[in-house]
């Protein structure tokens, strides 16, 4: 074999430079840098430094032939033309790693069966022998086809090299060590760093990669397998030359041990891991670990004392579960308050979920570089602390600001004097704002509207991030207390979905009534706002009355009614989830719910079954908009089958009962004339049901009065 090696160094998408200056560090000359990695040809001692040293590279791959493809069996005969039995024994096993497409290959199993067969045909040929293949292998042959173009490898790493050997339990967010090397390269580190400090360092990775760059520690000493371990040019004496030389560089570093890394997490789980993976390093002695908060974080150097600025390093949580968005909103904010109070004369590098992220520190970077954590895109912004760091200001956030304290003074002051402790604070007042506030007691939900479709998604989810940053500093609730939903631009109750489970849980009231709410793990809270005029309506008439509720939902305005004394209140609605919660209304307003009927079942399916000798004197009908649910017998469209709906209701009806019928769909039509030739009459009471906190937006409902006409 060749002296000279043909080569390709693997990493991840955006690294490519990074890699490219590392192999040029490392002395290899003529390095070629394409998308995914590099091509360089060097000796065997510099291909084992690669392997050892390189930070980057996800695999380093030794060229072994190539052809073009025609047609599928092209390739284990090109395949075969290679002297497989000078590159692995017969006696050893060997995995195929098959990546690319062709006319012909159109799924990487059957590319790496085809693979294969030309490698054991070569075998068998040649020794009439033949290796096994193992998904634990001594042999990893790498092959990709491109367009028409294959070519295959023997992968000298065996595998990844992000695995170093020294983590071996990790966090549920794990950055890769590549990435994580690349982070802090990014950030400054080198062999004179002083001072790193990360302040959310989880099990230490950051750190570690950093300070195995500051005392030379070679990353991949620690690795017990390597993929040329079998290969049949590999020249074992010269392997432990080169790593022996690595051993006594970092033993030469570590014996002044000058730098210092400081760790701080909230989990001392996390930090138990860290200190073992540092100890596995041998980096202990340099490394700290604490407790602590990154929000309340204070340096761990004098930045003044320091002959060079120390750096914090670090890659906060990015809140990628719903509900979460709006306490890591928020945490970066509180984060970046801490930085430029207490950090001044520090270089900084955070690695975040995206760019709205990043402008909730409020300050002014450097660089921003785009990396990639396996398939997730980051973005990794430095910050030089030794400047002056002004928070940023936008003309629009005087106007939120004042838009928000205005509306909360007004309506905390009406909803008091009202009687309730859940009412809507903000609805879309702004239009580049475009969500509405509601207030339960001491907590917030945000409803986020869809944007426009000429408004890019980036710029809307900026928008709504100041929103919920403005809330946060302009009134009195705790970031734990609020919560984020996403919506299309309507109010009607449309299909109830179930969100990620958090169970911030609340009971609020109105007009002395009591409902329990759950404010995260539903689409809807279990109470709509906008209808309390409705229901207390409907409990002012229901004394000594029978109370039909349709699509009752949480039974809220059953609820009312029986508080207003209704004999017998009888709730329908499909879903067995809200009847239950609706029953846990009832008894949290100390109401005997044997006196009272919660049905199961189809809402208008059961309006057909019924007989007219069972009639009410009260109907509560409050369909959804629209609703499309597969355990419905029928498509519900309000405005098309709002009348079908009222002659199906008033045959329930007593002779001088009354039907409350309310929908929220924005440009509803009655059609009077239809119900008049159902006999049945409508009085519009909308105006009137309309509160002081919809009173922006009158078309949030429609409510109206039915009785028979004749």
């Amino acid at each position: 074999m060749s002296a000279t090696l043909q080569l390709f160094a693997t990493c991840a998408k955006g690294l490519e430079p990074l890699l490219f200056d590392e192999l040029n560090q490392l002395g290899i000359p003529q390095v070629r840098q394409t998308a995914g990695g590099c091509w360089f040809d060097c000796s065997l001692e510099q291909a084992y430094q690669v392997c050892l040293w390189t930070r980057l590279a996800n695999r380093v791959l030794l060229k072994l032939g190539e052809c073009f493809v025609k047609q599928a069996q092209d390739i284990p005969l090109a395949v075969a033309q290679t002297e497989w039995e000078q590159v692995f024994a017969p006696e050893d096993t060997f995995l195929i790693d098959f990546s690319g497409r062709h006319p012909d290959i159109r799924h990487t199993q059957f590319g790496a069966q085809l693979v294969k067969d030309g490698i054991v045909d070569r075998f068998r040929e040649q020794l009439n022998q033949r290796p096994s293949v193992s998904k634990e292998p001594d042999v990893r042959i790498n092959a990709h086809l491109h367009k028409d173009k294959l070519t295959w490898y023997l992968d000298l790493a065996g595998e990844s090299l992000h695995k170093r050997g020294y983590r071996q339990q990790q966090g549920a967010a794990p950055l890769r060590e590549t990435l994580a090397a690349a982070v802090v390269i990014r950030a400054g580190v080198d062999t004179t760093t002083d001072v790193v400090m990360d302040p959310f360092c989880g099990s230490g990775t950051l750190l570690l990669e950093a300070a195995m760059i500051r005392y030379q520690l070679a990353p991949g000493l620690q690795r017990s397998y390597w993929g040329f371990q079998a290969w049949l040019g590999h020249q074992h004496s010269l392997w432990l030359q080169v790593r022996e030389q690595a051993e006594q560089r970092f033993a030469e570093a570590i014996a002044e041990p000058s730098a210092r890394f400081y760790g701080l997490d909230n989990d001392p789980r996390m930090l138990g891991i860290a200190r073992q993976n540092a100890e596995r390093l041998g980096l202990s002695h340099v490394c700290d670990w604490q407790v602590g908060d990154a929000e309340h974080a204070e340096p761990a150097v004098n930045a003044a004392e320091q002959h060079t600025a120390p750096l914090l390093i670090c890659n906060p949580p990015y809140g990628e579960r719903l509900g979460e968005e709006v306490e890591t909103l928020l945490l970066y904010r509180r984060f970046g308050q801490q930085l430029r109070q207490q950090f001044s004369g520090w270089q900084v590098a955070v690695l975040a979920g995206d760019e709205t992220l990043l402008k909730r520190l409020k300050l002014r970077s450097q660089r921003k570089y785009k990396l990639f954590n396996g398939a997730i895109e980051t973005l990794l912004a430095t910050y030089d602390l030794t400047v002056e760091q002004a928070e940023f200001t936008q003309t629009q956030s005087n106007d939120l600001a004042n838009r928000l304290r205005k509306n909360y003074q007004k309506l905390e002051k009406w909803a008091a004097k009202e009687g309730v402790n859940a009412w809507r604070l903000y609805d879309a007042d702004l239009p580049e704002y475009n969500a509405a506030v509601d207030v339960y007691d001491d907590c917030i939900v945000i409803q986020e509207y869809a944007a426009p479709k000429d408004i890019p998604p980036a710029v809307a989810k900026d928008r709504l991030w100041f929103l919920i940053d403005t809330l946060a500093s302009e009134l009195p609730f705790k970031a734990e207390n609020m919560t984020l939903k996403v919506r299309q631009r309507q109010a009607g109750k449309q299909q109830y979905q179930k969100q990620t489970p958090r169970g911030l849980v609340r009971i609020v009231h109105e007009y002395g009534v009591q409902f329990e709410v759950n404010l995260s793990d539903y689409l809807d809270t279990g109470l709509f706002l906008d209808h309390r005029w409705a229901r207390r309506e409907l409990g002012k008439i229901s004394a000594d009355k029978s109370v039909l509720n349709l699509f009752a939902y949480t039974c809220s305005a059953s609820v009312h009614a029986a508080m207003g004394g209704a004999k017998e209140v009888v709730s329908v609605d499909l879903s067995k989830t809200y009847l239950a919660w609706g029953e846990r209304n009832f008894h949290l307003n100390k109401l005997n719910t044997r006196a009272h009927q919660f049905i199961q079942a189809d809402c208008i399916a059961w309006l057909r079954e019924q007989r007219p000798q069972q009639r009410y004197d009260v109907i509560f009908l409050d369909p959804p908009t629209f609703s499309n649910s597969k355990r419905m017998d029928d498509v519900l469209d309000v405005q098309r089958d709002h009348v079908q709906l009222l002659k199906l209701a008033a045959r329930l009806l007593k002779d001088d009962g009354v039907i409350l019928f309310s929908n929220n769909k924005r440009k509803f039509k009655l059609d009077s004339e239809a119900l008049a030739e159902a006999f049945l009459v409508a009085e519009d009471l909308t105006k009137r049901s309309i509160s002081a906190d919809f009173e922006r937006h009158k078309g949030i409902h429609h409510l109206f009065k039915v009785r028979h006409s004749g």
